[in-house]
């Protein structure tokens, strides 16, 4: 069978994957509101096209923190590739760099950052870190992204404490115990027995405001809060002198029964006045989401589960086909609506319906 969109790469890797491994990647906190709201959220969008238009050319290219990306289609930091496939996150970092996209490693990969980097040199890269509680490892993270080329630090700020994911503790997943976190050691410790004490650590619950000073007097990458979902704290976020701002709800795997990703969107882009870029994740699925996410003021969205989806299937080129299958859906979204270039898809292009 061809897998024409997300949503029979979705299927085809429930096939593929244990049942305990498919819980973990799709798992959800709580009751799940959030996780299909953040789906339901695109669908009470509808597009207001304009026609009449010179589309015979249409250039999904924009830029994001200055460097030009094929599509403002990326790939969000997602932990454990290697949970899907079992070349990992050496497959996604090869499948972005094919695809001209960018790519944030996520703290918890199941790869090294020295491994990620050597499948695909020329990638574009950004490091996603939980803060640590050590400090000093907090420092050893950071230097060893800007060493190898990552090019902004992405924060995650809305994981003081693991959602209660149900479906995880059925399965009595304790991935604590079970799995070894690489990026959180040295690559001189290799496989030795000093290495083996190194288990994931939870990030940092005192992690606050006032520690952002920290880390931006460690590191002139630019600085990117990812989790924020309301205007007060988009606004401190500009106060505190980020470079981008990342809208997202943890795909619904952290605080249950929080906005979806596009709802808070529109909130955010209204609180920054343009003063920072603006980023989503969280129900993106096909190309018109993506036309309405930059419509409503994404610079750019990430994609988190479909990625996994397209590596269980078929490794770096299933997470290939996930990226052209939306690139191309974005593509006919754009001349379809009229718009020829990125730059051209405004907020006169969206209308919310009343269902």
């Amino acid at each position: 069978m061809s897998l024409v969109s997300l949503a029979d790469f979705k299927a085809h890797a429930q096939e593929h994957l244990s049942k305990l491994s498919w819980d973990f990647i799709e798992g959800e906190a709580d009751e799940g509101i959030t996780y299909n709201d953040n789906i339901a959220a695109f669908k009470r969008i509808r597009l207001r096209p304009r026609y009449l238009r010179d589309v015979s050319e249409v250039d999904t290219r924009t830029t994001i923190q200055g460097q030009e990306i094929e599509a403002p289609i990326c790939i969000s930091p997602t932990a454990f590739h290697s949970i899907a496939w079992p070349d990992g996150e050496r497959s996604t970092a090869r499948a972005a760099q094919e695809a001209n996209v960018c790519y944030i490693t996520s703290t918890y990969a199941s790869c090294t950052l020295e491994d990620i980097v050597a499948a695909a040199p020329r990638g574009f890269r950004w490091f996603q870190l939980y803060v640590q509680s050590d400090w000093e490892l907090n420092k050893q993270l950071i230097r060893r992204a800007e060493g190898l080329g990552f090019k902004a630090l992405v924060i995650t700020v809305d994981v003081p404490v693991t959602g209660k994911r149900r479906r995880d503790i059925r399965n009595q997943l304790n991935l604590e115990a079970n799995i070894m976190l690489k990026d959180l050691r040295s690559p001189e410790a290799g496989n030795s027995t000093q290495s083996a004490k190194f288990h994931m650590s939870l990030p940092s619950r005192s992690f606050c405001w006032n520690d952002l000073s920290l880390l931006q007097s460690i590191t002139q990458l630019p600085i990117i809060l990812k989790g924020i979902l309301t205007k007060e704290d988009a606004e401190l976020a500009v106060k505190h002198n980020v470079q981008g701002i990342f809208v997202s709800n943890h795909g619904g795997r952290q605080l249950d029964e929080v906005p979806a990703s596009i709802d808070a969107l529109t909130e955010v882009v209204a609180a920054v006045k343009g003063k920072v870029e603006v980023y989503m994740d969280g129900g993106v699925r096909t190309g018109n989401d993506v036309l309405k996410a930059l419509a409503l003021g994404a610079k750019c969205i990430f994609l988190g589960r479909p990625i996994i989806w397209g590596l269980a299937c078929k490794g770096e080129h299933g997470v290939k086909e996930v990226l052209n299958i939306l690139k191309e859906e974005f593509q006919t979204s754009m001349v379809l609506s009229g718009c020829r270039s990125v730059a051209e898809i405004s907020p006169d292009l969206i209308q919310f319906s009343r269902l």
